[in-house]
C-alpha cells in the first residue's frame, strides 16, 4: 500500500509494502509527477528513498519525515503548464526501498550437473539451497536493476541470481571437491567458502548476500541406489545366513498372501524348507575333505593327504614310473639325466613289470600300484 496525495496542494508521500517481497517501488505508480515544493516524504526505519529530478538521481533519504525541493509550485506551476497542456515538464519522482533481509530465497540446479568422483567415476549432481539478500547501496540498484520500472520483486531476479549461484557452485566442487561421499559433515564449510565467492558478483548491483545455505547435493538415484547396495553389503557379515533369511521372509509373505491355495503352498513349502536347513546344516566347504596323514611330498616336504596323486602345493606328482635314487625327483620316460641333480639316468634301476595286470611299476616297489599283486 502507497500513498501518494496532494493533486494541486502539496504531497504526502509515503510507502507500505504489504507483500513483504517488493524490493524497489515506485511514486508515483503511474509514472513521473509533479512532486511541488514542500511535499513531505516519509520514511520507515527499513526503508530508503531517491528522489529522481529532471531525471537524475538528486538526493536519498533515510528514515524520518523530509521535505521535498522542487521547482513546482502549488497552483503556479499550473498556470506556467498551459504551453504543455497543463503538465509540468519538470518532472520528478521517488523511490521507496525496502532495506529489509529477504529471506528463504530457493536456488538449485534445473539440470544435472557432471561431476568427476574420484571413487564413483564420471556421476551428475543436483544441488539445492537457500540464501538471504539485503540492498545495501539503493541508488546503484536502482540504477543497474530497477531503471523506470513501476516496482521489482524478489521473484524478478531470483532467476538471475539462482544461475550466477549454480555456475560459482559448478567452478568450485570442481575444484574442491574429490568425492560426494565425503559430504556430510561439510556443507557448513562449503557453504561459507561458496558464500565468499559471490560477494562481488552481489555487490555489482548493490546488493549484499547475507546468508548461503547449501541443504542438498545428491547424485542420481541409481547412483543412491548403488551407493546404498554397498552399505548393505558392509553391515552384512554373513551373505549365506542373509540370503536363506531373505528366502524365508519372502516364502512367509507368500503364505500370508495366498493362504487360499491351502494344501498346494503347503506341498511346496514342505519341500523346499527341509532343503534350506540341510544347506544350513551342511559341513563348511572344504570341511569334508580328507586331513593329512602324516604323508610328505618328497619335492616340497608338505604333509598332504594318502592319496594325493599331486602335490596341491607345489604340483608334485605323487605315482610316478620313475625317480631318480640320488635325489628322489621324478623322471620322464626318455630323460637321460636328472633335472635336478643330473645324475645319468643308466644308473637308474629300471622299472618293474607287473606279471598281473601288465602295469609299469617302481624301480623299488614290492607290490603293483594297479592291482596290489606281489612283483619284488
Amino acid at each position: 500500500m502507497n500513498r501518494f496525495t496532494g493533486g494541486v496542494f502539496l504531497e504526502n508521500i509515503e510507502w507500505f509494502d504489504e507483500t513483504g517481497q517488493e524490493l524497489v517501488h515506485r511514486l508515483p505508480d503511474s509514472g513521473s509527477g509533479e512532486i511541488k515544493f514542500g511535499a513531505q516524504l516519509t520514511v520507515r526505519e527499513s526503508q530508503a528513498a531517491v528522489l529522481f529530478y529532471k531525471g537524475k538521481a538528486r538526493d536519498a533519504f533515510g528514515p524520518g519525515r523530509h521535505t521535498l525541493k522542487t521547482a513546482n509550485l502549488p497552483i503556479l506551476t499550473k498556470i506556467l503548464s498551459i504551453p504543455w497542456r497543463g503538465d509540468s515538464p519538470l518532472r520528478a519522482e521517488v523511490y521507496m526501498v525496502n532495506l529489509k533481509y529477504f529471506t528463504n530465497l530457493k536456488w538449485g540446479t534445473m539440470n544435472p550437473v557432471a561431476f568427476r568422483d574420484s571413487e564413483l567415476g564420471l556421476i551428475r549432481i543436483r544441488a539445492h539451497g537457500i540464501y538471504n539478500v539485503q540492498i545495501v547501496q539503493p541508488v546503484l540498484f536502482i540504477n543497474s536493476l530497477v531503471g523506470t520500472m513501476g516496482k521489482i520483486t524478489t521473484s524478478d531476479i531470483s532467476t538471475y541470481l539462482k544461475r550466477v549461484i549454480v555456475s560459482r557452485l559448478n567452478d568450485y566442487l570442481g575444484e574442491e571437491l574429490d568425492t560426494i561421499l565425503d559430504l556430510p559433515g561439510k556443507f557448513d564449510e562449503l557453504s561459507v567458502d561458496l558464500q565468499q565467492r559471490l560477494v562481488l558478483d552481489f555487490a555489482h548491483f548493490g546488493l549484499r548476500l547475507s546468508h548461503l545455505y547449501i541443504t542438498s547435493i545428491t547424485p542420481p538415484e541409481e547412483v543412491q541406489r548403488a551407493i546404498d547396495d554397498q552399505a548393505r553389503m558392509s553391515v552384512i557379515k554373513d551373505m549365506e545366513k542373509f540370503v536363506k533369511l531373505k528366502a524365508a521372509m519372502a516364502m512367509e509373505k507368500a503364505a500370508e498372501n495366498q493362504a487360499e491355495s491351502g494344501a498346494g503352498l503347503g506341498m511346496g513349502l514342505g519341500m523346499m524348507m527341509p532343503a534350506m536347513f540341510a544347506a544350513a546344516g551342511a559341513t563348511p566347504s572344504g570341511a569334508g575333505h580328507k586331513q593329512p596323514t602324516g604323508v610328505c611330498c618328497p619335492d616340497c616336504q608338505n604333509e598332504i593327504s594318502d592319496d594325493a596323486r599331486f602335490c596341491p602345493y607345489c604340483g608334485h606328482q605323487q605315482v610316478v614310473l620313475s625317480k631318480c635314487l640320488n635325489c628322489s625327483k621324478n623322471l620322464s620316460p626318455n630323460a637321460r639325466f636328472c633335472s635336478r641333480c643330473g645324475t645319468s639316468t643308466e644308473q637308474q634301476p629300471k622299472e618293474k613289470i607287473c606279471s598281473e595286470c601288465s602295469t609299469e611299476n617302481m624301480p623299488d616297489a614290492t607290490f603293483c600300484n594297479q592291482c596290489g599283486h606281489r612283483i619284488g
